[in-house]
């Protein structure tokens, strides 16, 4: 249960926090341009469709990954440890975006379509493609989710674990938060390609060969229109966001988790 209440309070305090800087990216890599996606007008389109998803989506990634950590325990100076982080967030991205896609497909529409009202953005999709058009670009989010929590989480438990070690003493929620920001900066920047690729997909017109889902023909695309620019397209606000997200939603997860711990204890 604590697990459940850490992730989602964190997941909707980081969804929007920091909704704006994710708008501004998703129009810096959309098909049209940043100017005729919207530019900084209306820069809160679609944080319906994120507050609604917000709290399932973290609670989901939370309760996998904790449960995976438990199933596959080892001892804390394994040498396994790292690989036993590794596969929990894999699974927890897998789990998790299955919520995380359809307000994603409905979010990125809204935030490059400002004058179109989130509820109609999601009749339109489930009128034109059903249900498969609300997970399209599931496969794309997975192949960019995954490397992702490769690279932060295990990043992150090293620099607590570094972190505690050089104090001899478990770190704060805050140190806790600040080893969150670093590990979710990188692993933004160096996936950034993924997620231009994921955003064009999801952005696609209904029946065009890059809405099929193809990531490596969507890469291939982009590189050919833009270069390497159109590759990391976003890079800045997305590693501002996911940095500061990783220093509030790592910081609120052990936090919430600690606290409710503590209230469970103390609980006759």
């Amino acid at each position: 249960m604590s697990d459940i209440m850490a992730g989602g309070v964190a997941g909707v305090s980081v969804d929007l926090i920091l909704f704006p800087l994710d708008t501004i990216k998703t129009r810096l890599q959309s098909p049209q341009g940043f100017n005729k996606a919207g530019g900084f007008r209306g820069i809160y389109a679609g944080v319906p469709s994120a507050a609604v998803g917000s709290f399932p989506n973290a609670a989901a990634f939370f309760i996998t990954y904790e449960y995976v950590k438990w199933f596959l325990h080892t001892d804390s100076s394994s040498y396994l440890t790292p690989m036993k982080h590794m596969l929990a967030a894999s699974a927890g991205e897998v789990v998790a975006c299955l919520i995380r896609v359809p307000s994603e497909v409905v979010k990125q529409r809204a935030q490059v379509s400002a004058s179109t009202r989130t509820f109609q953005i999601f009749s339109n999709i489930l009128y034109e493609e059903g249900i498969q058009g609300l997970y399209r670009g599931y496969k794309s989010t997975v192949l960019r989710e995954i490397p992702f929590s490769l690279v932060q989480f295990p990043l992150w438990e090293s620099l607590k674990a570094l972190w505690s070690w050089r104090q001899d003493l478990v770190v704060d929620s805050w140190q806790s938060a600040v080893c969150g920001a670093f590990a979710g900066g990188f692993a933004a920047a160096v996936t950034t390609p993924l997620d231009v690729a994921k955003t064009r997909i999801m952005l696609a017109k209904a029946g065009s060969s890059t809405a099929n889902g193809n990531v490596l023909s969507a890469l291939h695309g982009v590189w050919q229109s833009q270069g390497l620019a159109g590759l990391f397209a976003g890079v800045f606000p997305r590693m501002a966001a996911i940095s500061l997200g990783g220093f509030i939603f790592l910081g609120a997860y052990d936090h919430t988790h600690r606290l409710l711990l503590e209230v469970g204890r103390k609980s006759p």
